[in-house]
């Protein structure tokens, strides 16, 4: 069968599904496109797991439909299975065995004959850059490597949507780079990935559309850019003196239309305010400052990041903050 219609390969409409009490998902709505990268965003105890298991046919919906390349997970299990691919947020590696054998067995268990699941390995390892490293024991191996071989494992059956789960947690800059890579390149020859991540700098380098669950359901979606524009940013004036600190707050109230009041910062000489995406331009900004005879020393408009929006979205507090950015 071929995608849904509209070029989405993944469809979710009006999913529930409950563990006891818990309302794990409460009618959730995704609709992801063919050929991108989907980051799924959300705090801790939202859905997203579950909503994983949901799409990879590994926990069963209690209502609501999901088609995954045009199969239905409840339906059709085992066709949605050979469309896939899907890297947990741990390593599913047998440490005893090299990082070829280790492939192999995957091969084996996609039921790959043994010269096919052979001849696979060695074209992942090589095409990953993981040859040099395929006949020692994945023991010996890098968190990062270990990463990597876990997610090309996925990658055995050639999979139109890839299902990778916090895909760098505890990796250092360098292995993460590795996998966003790795992503890119994946995505440049046709493959959907779908992304959960913790790292929220993650989905803005990687994702082209995100979608933020909170209770077990979608409460914002879109591009980073347009997630971004719904908070908007800030306008930071640093003046010369701290006594033309009112004057500045005055002048950029007046000009934004703020509803909150400017934020003042007699230290560092600072005033700062809300803005719209659109609301105004710098040349406005010194324009008007000047009219109003305030000299600025440093005139800056500043978008939000996406920690600000995922922050502002699920109102998360301090705890969450430091959980979502660690």
């Amino acid at each position: 069968m071929s995608t849904s219609p509209g070029g989405a390969i993944v469809v979710a409409e009006g999913v529930h599904k409950r563990f006891g009490d818990t309302h794990a998902l409460a009618g959730l709505d995704l609709t992801v496109p063919e050929g991108t990268v989907y980051g799924l965003l959300g705090p801790n105890g939202a859905g997203k797991s579950t909503a994983v298991r949901v799409l990879t046919t590994l926990t069963r919906p209690d209502s609501g439909t999901v088609t995954v390349a045009g199969h239905d997970v409840v339906a059709e299990p085992a066709a949605v299975r050979t469309k896939i691919g899907l890297a947990g947020q741990h390593a599913a590696l047998d440490e005893g065995l090299t990082g070829r054998e280790n492939l192999r067995i995957f091969g084996k268990l996609f039921r790959l004959s043994s010269a096919q699941a052979k001849a696979r390995a060695d074209e992942l390892l090589e095409r990953f850059d993981l040859a040099h490293a395929g006949d020692r024991l994945v023991r010996t191996y890098s968190g990062g490597m270990r990463r990597r071989l876990d997610l090309i494992s996925s990658l055995i059956v050639s999979p139109k949507v890839l299902f990778l789960d916090e895909p760098t947690t505890g990796l250092d800059p360098r292995s993460r780079n590795e996998i966003w890579a790795t992503v890119r390149e994946l995505v440049d020859e046709g493959t959907t990935v779908l992304l959960t991540t913790q790292y929220l700098e993650e989905a803005d380098q990687l994702a082209e559309n995100i979608a933020v669950i909170d209770h077990g359901t979608v409460i914002a979606s879109g591009t980073p850019h347009d997630l971004k524009a719904r908070i908007g940013g800030r306008l930071d004036v640093v003046v010369p003196d701290s006594a033309e600190l009112p004057d500045a707050a005055t002048v950029l109230a007046a000009l934004t239309g703020s509803r909150t009041e400017p934020a003042v910062d007699v230290e560092r000489a600072l005033v700062s305010v809300s803005i719209g995406t659109d609301t105004v331009t710098l040349p406005e900004v010194v324009r008007h400052l000047d009219q109003a005879g305030v000299k600025a020393v440093d005139v800056g408009i500043r978008q939000p990041t996406l920690d600000e929006v995922f922050l502002t979205l699920t109102g998360e507090s301090d705890t969450a903050a430091q959980e979502a950015n660690r």
